[in-house]
């Protein structure tokens, strides 16, 4: 099989700085492609990759034109390009359904012109919304309760459409939270603001009573199911997968306290009770085990390994 070429777009922001390294270092790729605005990633996430296997391209993914020009000689595409934080899309609405849902139309619709193999759609666990079966796989009904997670629906239809109209192999991978370190890490994911809220002498601040469910994934894994997907598609035949493990679905206590004993450390933990606590969704991933994909990291060797490298330690974290 000759080598691909692989387009990321949103390649500069938290998942994106993550999967570039690994598909360059991956020998079915032969070159890879960043697309990225730049409004909320940086080239500096990137850093340690440039080479002339890396080719960007600056361009906002709601304009179909540079979307097309970046689609052309393109084998495969990981769709990372997204508004995300979930929470803040309430007041973000149009914005958000222009980039997230529009702007995957866009994709899709440049895949289908150039004869595009396969499409990964970075899709959210948190579409199911505030489920209370503890045992939710991709045949539960979403019930999206933000703008974020409403986007990500809109977006799995389109691609099961471009799957029927275009022939694309079209997988969404409905990601579970992320968490880890990675060149362009996040800390307004929970995991991430937890560790450096209590590494900084700060409360932990839990919205309502820590009981809502959330499965949790190391940013490093989600980027491997990302270019498995991407590379390997005869082995994700399904249209829809949870990604994640099912030991790793925690209640929002739960990782306060996980947070708590792998720093070695007491912390204090302000519940605001009166605030939304938002989605809770405990997923299964069974399906997934049918790809023959599993997770490699812990909650546990994530949050020690972030900790060292807030620290500006070197991880000794060993897979």
């Amino acid at each position: 099989m000759s080598e691909q070429t692989v387009l990321v777009t949103g390649g500069c922001g938290y998942i994106g700085s993550a999967i570039v390294p690994q598909l360059l270092d991956d020998e079915r790729v032969g070159e890879v492609i960043v697309f990225d605005s730049l409004d909320a990633g940086s080239p500096a996430n990137l850093a340690g990759t440039v080479t002339d296997r890396l080719q960007f391209r600056r361009g906002d993914i709601r304009e179909y034109g540079t979307v097309e020009s970046a689609m052309r000689g393109v084998d495969a595409v990981v769709h990372l390009a997204a508004i995300t934080g979930a929470a803040s899309t309430h007041d973000r609405r149009e914005e958000t359904f222009a980039v997230n849902r529009d702007g995957t139309e866009n994709v899709l619709t440049a895949a289908g012109k150039f004869d595009v193999d396969t499409v990964v759609l970075a899709s959210s666990c948190n579409n199911y919304g505030r489920a209370a079966t503890t045992n939710i796989d991709e045949q539960t009904e979403p019930n999206p309760l933000n703008p974020y997670a409403e986007s990500k629906v809109a977006a799995e239809r389109l691609l099961d459409t471009a799957v029927e109209q275009y022939g694309i192999d079209g997988t969404a991978i409905r990601m579970s939270t992320n968490y880890g370190w990675a060149p362009g890490v996040r800390f307004n994911l929970v995991v991430n603001q937890f560790v450096f809220r209590a590494l900084t002498g700060r409360p932990l601040t839990v919205y309502g009573d820590g009981s809502n469910w959330r499965p949790f994934i190391h940013v490093e894994d989600a980027a491997r199911a990302y270019a498995g997907a991407a590379l390997d598609p005869g082995s994700w035949p399904q249209l829809v997968y949870n990604v994640g493990s099912g030991g790793e679905n925690y209640r929002i206590e739960e990782v306060a306290a996980v947070v708590s004993k792998e720093l070695g450390q007491d912390v204090d933990i302000t519940y605001l009770e009166d605030k939304q606590p938002g989605p809770s969704y405990h997923v299964n991933f069974d399906r997934l085990d049918e790809t023959g994909f599993e997770t490699r990291w812990t909650l546990q060797k994530g949050v020690r390994d972030l900790a060292r490298r807030l620290r500006g330690q070197r991880s000794e974290v060993m897979l």
